[in-house]
């Protein structure tokens, strides 16, 4: 008789239903501050790009404040089929002690645990990213063009986006 012995850790999913995701990409609305859009392209070790991957993000208001009531600082979006997610919301002031960042979670089915990591404006000090060995620490930096800031994140492989223990 064969035993069944439970894991650890099991798969999330089995999936993601795309309405998961809907509505929930705009944090600037009826916010207060510079808007600005975050986007990027999520892909695998192979560079090919992943469908209905969620990412939720937490982040501070203008003032670097987590608790402000008229901000939510939370949003999710999906990546579509070529990968590309996309937040409309507000530049993030610093919180104290921090340089201004963007939290980032990330759900996919196959994935046996939720994925965090997090996303800078600018290289500085700030005790996250002091943590990660500094020849990583530029895949931490979202790429500025215009009002749009670019965070592309690799799963695994060559040029794979530092992640984070909970």
């Amino acid at each position: 008789m064969t035993k069944l012995v439970p894991t650890a850790e099991m798969t999330l999913g089995p999936f993601f239903p795309r309405e998961f995701a809907q509505g929930a990409d705009d944090l600037a609305r009826g916010s207060e501050g510079k808007v600005v859009e975050i986007t990027g392209r999520v892909t695998q070790a192979d560079g090919k790009p992943l469908d209905n991957l969620v990412i939720e993000i937490r982040q501070a208001d203008g003032a670097g404040r987590f608790d402000n009531p008229a901000f939510p600082g939370w949003g999710r979006a999906a990546t579509d089929a070529q990968g590309v997610y996309r937040f409309r919301t507000i530049l993030p002031g610093a919180p104290q002690g921090r340089l201004a960042h963007v939290n980032f979670l990330l759900l996919y089915s196959g994935l046996m645990r939720q994925l965090q990591t997090v996303m800078f404006f600018e290289l500085g000090r700030d005790p996250v990213l002091d943590a990660v060995p500094a020849a990583l620490r530029e895949k931490l930096v979202a790429r500025r063009e215009g009002t749009v800031y670019r965070f592309d994140i690799r799963l695994r492989g060559d040029g794979e986006t530092p992640f984070f223990d909970d």
